[in-house]
């Protein structure tokens, strides 16, 4: 007869485990922020969607913000590296137009990406009317990738590309703000062509040459 062999005994994988149930918590608050809004979304709301006890999210994060905010930054990361791209990063050839058209091209995938659209739309709506939160929004959020912009700038201005006296932090919001005013308002399509005419008009400005 056959030698059975001893049951496995080894541990269940708690780091997987973790994971598993972390990326589900993620994808569940995603989902309800653009299904429902960020007013009515809640940790249970999350909990229930994600297939885990509540106290399981309260043991990661203190507040559902929390969750959306590294919901966020899982959701960027994803998206670059679907893309095959570093996220949070601007390239710098030396040719400052175009590395600054490259990264507006990305935002405007980024921006219609049907993952990222709808909870982003959401999120910064609330933002519009919950102080806290929009404080949050763009410390956490935007801060950061804005950050890369001043430090591209800079990097220009060392190479004689752009005026020593300019302000890389008001230089951005020509071609940065537009973009986000429109997708936020649907004032109008956005697309690589008009990303690639922000730049042009920031670095170019309307006077004849």
């Amino acid at each position: 007869m056959p030698k059975q062999s001893a049951p496995d005994k080894r541990p269940p994988d708690t780091a997987r485990r973790s994971e598993k149930s972390r990326r589900a918590i993620y994808d569940a608050a995603l989902a309800l922020v653009a299904e429902v809004g960020y007013p009515r979304t809640t940790i249970e709301g999350i909990a229930a969607r994600a297939g885990v006890g509540k106290q399981t999210i309260y043991r990661w994060w203190s507040s559902k913000a929390d969750v959306l905010m590294e919901a966020f930054f899982d959701l960027s990361a994803q998206a670059a590296q679907d893309a095959g791209q570093q996220p949070y990063t601007i390239p710098d050839t030396g040719d400052l137009a175009a590395d600054l058209k490259a990264v507006l091209r990305a935002t405007v995938d980024e921006l219609k990406d049907p993952r990222f659209e709808a909870p982003s739309r959401a999120l910064a709506a609330e933002g519009l009317v919950d102080e806290e939160l929009g404080r949050r929004f763009v410390t956490k959020l935007l801060e950061p990738s804005l950050q890369l912009y001043v430090d591209r700038l800079r990097a220009a201005q060392d190479a004689g590309q752009v005026r020593p006296e300019i302000d890389p932090r008001i230089a951005l919001e020509l071609f940065v703000s537009p973009l986000a005013q429109r997708w936020l308002q649907h004032t109008g399509p956005i697309s690589y062509e008009y990303t690639d005419t922000l730049v042009d008009y920031a670095l170019h400005g309307l006077a004849p040459r």
